[in-house]
């Protein structure tokens, strides 16, 4: 199981959409679903068009997942941020027909060694991803 930040940073992404959110609907960004209900959609929309400016693909890391995949290991990866932003983060990395399963939110981690095992190795750093065999 990896940690989505193993494979890109989505933080700068997350944390510039809640800034032009907050800006361009006036909402506080504390109070999303009941301030702007269909967030999620609108979350998606920016993410997609501005990947490819705050994510870069990085081919070793992709070796790995490849590699990891083949050998028929279930990849599953765990992150904090919203599913939308995960799911294109995801995408435009060239991981997404690769991982198995995806837990998003609070938990995430918790939840998805609940669903691959607790004797999954979970990976952390683009590092431990590389050296992985």
């Amino acid at each position: 199981m990896v940690d989505l930040a193993a494979l890109g940073d989505t933080g700068p992404l997350w944390r510039d959409w809640l800034a032009d959110a907050g800006r361009r609907f006036r909402v506080d960004v504390a109070a999303l679903d009941e301030q702007l209900p269909n967030w999620r959609q609108l979350l998606e929309r920016f993410a997609e068009e501005r990947a490819p400016v705050y994510l870069r693909r990085d081919a070793a890391a992709t070796e790995a997942l490849r590699r990891l995949h083949a050998a028929g290991v279930r990849i599953g990866v765990f992150t904090d941020m919203p599913e939308e932003l995960a799911r294109v983060a995801l995408s435009h990395l060239g991981a997404d027909g690769r991982v198995t399963v995806v837990e998003t939110g609070d938990d995430a981690r918790a939840r998805l060694l609940e669903h691959l095992g607790a004797d999954a190795t979970v990976v952390r750093t683009r590092a431990e991803l590389l050296s992985l065999r």
